[in-house]
């Protein structure tokens, strides 16, 4: 049957769904996914998640019911089984939005088995796997004219000598994908790491052939020079066909560049070239779903270069709905077949602060005078939203103060040794 529709709002898109409107199967229960689910909730969505790991903040939380599910990559067919098993017992065709790489993959290789259970796009759903692979990511980036450092594709030593020839260090080996690395042996320099740098050349051999006998295709690239506070974020939702939903920019804080993952403190920005700039190159794809760019303006010639696409839900991208831009909303509307208005962002004057990673990393880099105190204070003194601090969600919440109280204490205690 197909779903129908009521008249929009004033605004031009409905504030919540219908109760007959399809339900939502989110892909990952870590704070990330879990973020989604009550964005989806909130907006009257039936939501439920997936996830194979039952460490993960959404097996404890307040917002709907998580599914252990298993692992897409080692047990692909019987994951393929029980997505179809879930469908059927939703009693309607969901949409699957993922919100963790592992997912992203496993529907882009799914996607026609998928296709009678889950109103998700098989077209759409292979490209997001070919942009979640560092391979085919930077290949698309060349083809479509979207500005990156001088890297390569590398899978023996031969293609790194030819990488080194040209190379300028610092440079870095990173997985084609963030979790590959979580299988090497435990004494591997690489094991459980999303990059690893090296200042010689010297230095980059020896990682790589430390890596090569258990994963030997790396992407090697130059590092973009620049403080962390040069990193921008721009986080996006699309419709079929290319069509723009609604996108935002923000930047990290904080401006040490030992923060390689989620920024612990990002502030939303206003900056059109940056934004027509990914925007165009998702256009050009024909892109549709929730997309994140991170990339870094050069400090030689402050010109933007990419350090990954996230073609998902992401944390940083929690920030978007504090914005006024709910990607996960608008994509929900789009692939149920909502004909939706395109939104702008309308909130500017507030910081995300994802606190537990606030706590572990920030106050080392306090200490030794490379973050002034008044930079440090500063998001504190200001209109705050939270990625991982949610009174709504209490258990998470207290888990949320008591990892951060611990990690705090643990910089000051240490801070204060190094003192005597």
């Amino acid at each position: 049957m197909a779903t129908q529709f009521v008249t929009p709002n004033e605004g031009g898109n409905p504030l919540r769904a219908e109760p007959a409107w399809p339900p939502v199967v989110v892909g990952g229960a870590f704070q990330t996914g879990l973020n989604l689910m009550r964005d989806l909730l909130r907006r009257g969505v039936r939501t439920v998640a997936v996830d194979h790991d039952l460490t993960h903040q959404g097996f404890r939380s307040a917002y709907g019911k998580t599914h252990q599910c298993p692992n897409p990559d080692s047990d692909g067919p019987m994951w393929l089984e029980f997505m179809q098993r879930l469908s059927n017992e939703l009693g309607q065709k969901p949409v699957f939005i993922p919100a963790a790489d592992v997912f992203i993959m496993a529907l882009g290789r799914y996607a026609p088995e998928l296709a009678a259970h889950y109103l998700n796009s098989p077209e759409a759903a292979q490209l997001q796997a070919e942009l979640c692979s560092k391979e085919t990511q930077y290949a698309l980036c060349a083809k479509y004219g979207y500005p990156c450092p001088r890297l390569a594709y590398i899978q023996t030593r031969t293609d790194l000598d030819r990488f080194l020839a040209g190379a300028r260090f610092p440079c870095l080996l990173k997985p084609r994908s963030p979790r590959e690395w979580d299988s090497l042996p435990a004494g591997n320099p690489a094991y459980g790491r999303k990059i690893v740098i090296a200042e010689t050349a010297e230095e980059l051999e020896n990682l790589y052939d430390q890596l090569a006998p258990h994963r030997p295709q790396a992407v090697a690239q130059e590092v973009i020079e620049g403080l962390g506070n040069q990193k921008r974020v721009y986080i996006s939702a699309f419709g079929q066909g290319g069509r723009l939903l609604g996108d935002c920019l923000v930047k990290e804080f904080r401006s040490h560049p030992a923060f390689t993952g989620m920024p612990p403190v990002v502030q939303p920005i206003e900056d059109d070239r940056l934004t027509k700039l990914c925007r165009s190159f998702l256009q050009e794809l024909s892109y549709r779903g929730i997309c994140e760019f991170e990339f870094k303006l050069d400090e030689r010639d402050g010109e933007p270069r990419l350090i990954e696409i996230n073609p998902r839900f992401s944390g940083t991208g929690d920030a978007a709905s504090y914005m006024g831009i709910e990607t996960g909303w608008l994509h929900y509307l789009d692939a149920i077949g909502y004909p939706v208005v395109p939104v702008a962002p309308s909130h500017f004057d507030f910081y995300h602060i994802a606190l537990k990673i606030e706590a572990a990393e920030t106050l080392p880099y306090v200490w030794n005078g490379t973050i002034p105190w008044k930079d440090f204070i500063a998001p504190y003194r200001r209109r705050r939203a939270y990625f991982d601090l949610d009174w709504n969600d209490r258990q998470l919440t207290f888990t949320t103060l008591a990892v951060s109280a611990r990690y705090l204490a643990g910089s000051i205690w240490r801070h204060l040794r190094g003192l005597r």
